[in-house]
Order: structure tokens, then sequence, then C-alpha cells
């Protein structure tokens, strides 16, 4: 889930300038990138904070120029919650707006009749700021479509094409980074470690994980929290196991004593109250068990849960047998042990004189 919605807005390889916000493009050899082996295609980008209007509603936003490769690898389509994935139409341009931002402005998407359209406000670049002067540079876009990908996208995010984006902030031929899509089949490393060697020092050259590098490794190791924590709650939960057994054998220990004076050993008596505490954890486990899958399949079938600001996604669930092997065995380890000690401390201080 963090790959597709991080990894497909966030193309697979980022270059950007180390000494300064925008470069001319002139600087890199495209037709050297693109015949670098592992990449597939390449858009170039003007990435500018501005302000949207739209009737009395306005917002920030940060509007990305891209050439119409972008919306290719970034599988736009896919993403459209409403409206088309194109930037140019019949001579126009057109804009793909994160749909949070769309929400704030107040604004939809026609299905039928025209498009929406909203007011863009870019600072001026060298402008100097003076009494009655206008620091913005003020242009009209339409709106071809909204774009869900994740909150950040979705909140912040203008998709406008590159020529529009440098006439909107004056750029002639600087843009701020270069879009490198790379092959099925390559490893996003080691093509970033090629265009880095040809670049040199003057470019950063990042992959998408690098990017989004917290939230990956976030990813990762939240599993494994989620398993300490759970572990913690049976390990608390345990001490209600070991208090049953012990309540059990106070309330018992007259026929036990009986059950000895028949000839029962250690062993017998260690053997009733210790199984008895492994059926109730096993009961336990084994209506846990049922209980999570159930609520895992219910979720993969009706998506009982749904990701906020996510326009109606469903939360995502993996059912995975070796996630429930592990739990599996751990808890039966912790049973094994809570139900193993207890006994053992009760018949020894209760009835220390008999031998197992």
């Amino acid at each position: 889930m963090i790959e597709k919605l991080y990894s497909d807005f966030d193309s697979d390889i980022t270059i950007r300038s180390e000494v300064a916000k925008t470069f001319p493009e002139s600087q890199l050899d495209f037709s050297k990138i693109s015949k670098t082996e592992g990449v597939e295609n390449t858009s170039k980008a003007v990435e500018e904070i501005v302000v949207l209007n739209h009737e009395k509603k306005r917002v920030n936003a940060v509007m990305v120029g891209v050439e119409p490769t972008f919306l290719t690898f970034s599988k736009m389509e896919k993403h459209l919650l409403e409206g088309s994935s194109f930037l140019e139409k019949n001579d126009k341009e057109f804009g793909i707006i994160g749909a949070s931002l769309l929400d704030k402005l107040g604004g939809f998407i026609p299905e039928r009749v025209g498009y929406e359209e909203i007011t863009i406000f870019a600072p001026k670049r060298d402008a100097k700021v003076r009494v009655g002067s206008n620091p913005f540079t003020t242009s009209r876009l339409s709106l071809a479509g909204r774009m869900n990908f994740n909150r950040e996208v979705n909140a912040e995010k203008l998709i406008v094409p590159l020529g529009f984006a440098r006439d909107v902030l004056n750029y002639s031929e600087d843009i701020t980074a270069v879009f490198v899509d790379v092959k099925d089949g390559f490893d996003n490393q080691s093509v970033k470690e090629k265009l880095q060697n040809e670049l040199g020092t003057d470019f950063s050259v990042k992959t998408n994980y690098e990017k989004n590098e917290l939230i990956f490794k976030t990813s990762k190791s939240e599993k494994l929290i989620v398993l300490i924590i759970l572990l913690f709650i049976f390990i608390l939960a345990a001490f209600n196991l070991v208090a049953s057994l012990t309540m059990l054998f106070v309330e018992k220990k007259e026929n036990v004593d009986t059950m000895i004076s028949f000839g029962a050993d250690k062993k017998t008596v260690f053997q009733i109250f210790f199984f008895e505490g492994v059926l109730i954890a096993g009961k336990g486990i084994v209506i846990g068990l049922i209980l999570g899958y159930s609520i895992c399949l219910a979720q993969l079938k009706w998506a009982l849960l749904t990701m906020p600001n996510s326009g109606g996604e469903a939360f995502p669930i993996k059912l995975s047998l070796v996630d429930g092997l592990l739990i599996l065995t751990l808890v039966s380890l912790l049973s094994f042990l809570f139900s193993y000690l207890p006994v053992r401390f009760l018949i020894k201080k209760n009835f220390g004189h008999l031998h197992f």
C-alpha cells in the first residue's frame, strides 16, 4: 500500500540541483540520461508554491509543471476520482488537481458541460515589492481531473503542463527537477548509481524510497512494533490465567488432599492443573484466531473500515499464514510458561513433602 500511494506519484528517481533551486535544462544531456541502462522515460519538472482562487476561496498549493510522459509513469488514469488524464486538448492547457485541494476551493469536475476553472497567483521572479504594485502573475486554468494518491498529494499538488508553469513563473528554460521512470526488472538503486556517476556532484539523484525514507522505514518497523505490543498485552492478560489457576487450586485443595490420600503423587496433581491452564489458554487462542481472521476476511469483502481522506478506499488487509503461525507459536509458548510455572510453584509450596 505504501509503495502504491507514494511510488506511483513520486517517480522512481528524481534528479535535482545541489547548488540551486532551479537550473537550466541545458546543463543536462537528456539523450545520455535516456540511453542509461534501465531508464524507461523522463519528464522535466517545474515546482513552485502558488495561490489558487476559485470564486471567493483561496488556498496555497504546490504547482508541478510536467511533460505528458509523467501522466503515464505515475499511472494517473488509475488515481483519478473524476475527469480525465490529459494536460492539453485542442491546443488548450489543462490541470489535474488533488482531491482535497479541490474540496477546499469548493469546486468540482463537471461530467458533461465544460470544465471547472481556477485562478493561479504565482510570485513574480525577481519582482520588487512596492506600494500599489502586484507581486503576482495571474493566470486562468481549466481542470481536467481530480486525483487521489495520498494525503499530501491530495491536499497540496496541482499538475499542469510544463510550458504553462514556465509561462506563469517567467522561466525560460529553467527547471527544478527531472523525474525518471525505471524499466520493469531493473533496480532503482543501481540505476540511480549509474546516473549519479554520469551527472557528478552538482546534482542530487534520489530514489523514491530515499525521498520518503521515514515513511518506508516506519512501515517496515510497524509490524515488529505491533507484535511486541501484542506480546505485552498477552503477558498482562496472562496474569488472569495465573489468578484463575491459583483460585482453582485453593478451591480444590481439599479434593487434592483426598486424591493424595488415595495414592496420587505430585506428577498427577501437577498434570491436572497444568493441562487445565493449557486448555484455558488454548480456548482463548482458538477463539482469537477465528475472530481475527474472520474480521480480516470481512474487511476484504465488505470494506468495513476506510482510510481517511482517501475517497472511500478500504483500509488494506493482507492475510498471511506465516503471521498466523508466528502468533500461534509465541502465544502457545507463553501459555505453556504461564501454566507451568504457577502450578509448579503452588504444588511445591503446598505439597513439598511429596516427590514427582
